[in-house]
């Protein structure tokens, strides 16, 4: 069986959580707590950083993307990165920007503010860090708007893994309650569809002591 060492509101290790739900693969996960120097870990991954994806055979794979990748074509025949170089270049695309911009100014002004200082103990969240995340989070969900006027699923026609990149980057905001989603109905709607989704129940089922989520984070119907 595959082994994932994660941590619980981390939009990379979600995005690997849902490929592999999404691939109907059977995986263990174990919480690392990546801010404890863990020697041992870091002998099976020298940045000291999750996901860490361990194979059966025993090969190691780091890195959201590499690990997407690497299941991608190891396992299930349908593509979630698209058949094609240019569906492909669209895919790869969005899944860096979710990946880089959405997270560097949403989920660091607004998980990282709210949750991860509060945790760690690193001092009062920053207001105006906050603030910028709530105004930064309406532009990228107007961006997914645009995208699903004019296609079925973000990078095109077929769910990829693009959509749950961005989704697995807005459920770490929603489980803060902080999506205005009513301001941006298509967003949504799309964001139900992939919410619906089989491989999204492990996620929606996470619950961090302390800090519950919103009612409808769990309700498909919102």
């Amino acid at each position: 069986m595959l082994l994932l060492y994660h941590v619980w509101l981390s939009p990379f290790c979600r995005k690997v959580r849902l490929v592999l739900g999404e691939k109907k693969l059977d995986f263990e996960m174990k919480v690392q707590k990546v801010w404890e120097r863990d020697d041992s870990f870091l002998a099976l991954n020298p940045t000291g950083e999750v996901p860490l994806l361990i194979d059966e055979d025993g090969t190691r794979i780091a890195g959201s993307q590499p690990i997407c990748e690497y299941l991608d074509e190891m396992y299930g025949d349908a593509s979630l990165i698209g058949q094609g170089a240019v569906t492909r270049a669209e895919v790869r695309r969005l899944v860096e920007w979710f990946d880089r911009k959405f997270h560097d100014e949403v989920i660091v002004n607004l998980v990282d503010e709210k949750i991860v200082k509060r945790f760690l103990g690193h001092g009062e969240p920053n207001s105006r860090a906050i603030q910028a995340g709530s105004r930064n989070l309406h532009t990228h969900l107007s961006y997914v708007e645009w995208l699903v006027d004019r296609r079925t699923w973000l990078a095109g026609e077929d769910m990829s893994l693009a959509d749950l990149t961005a989704a697995a980057h807005l459920s770490c905001v929603d489980y803060l309650g902080d999506v205005p989603w009513d301001d941006h109905p298509a967003a949504k709607d799309w964001y139900a569809r992939v919410k619906s989704r089989p491989c999204f129940r492990q996620i929606l089922a996470d619950r961090i002591p302390g800090a519950p989520p919103p009612p409808h984070y769990a309700d498909l119907d919102f």
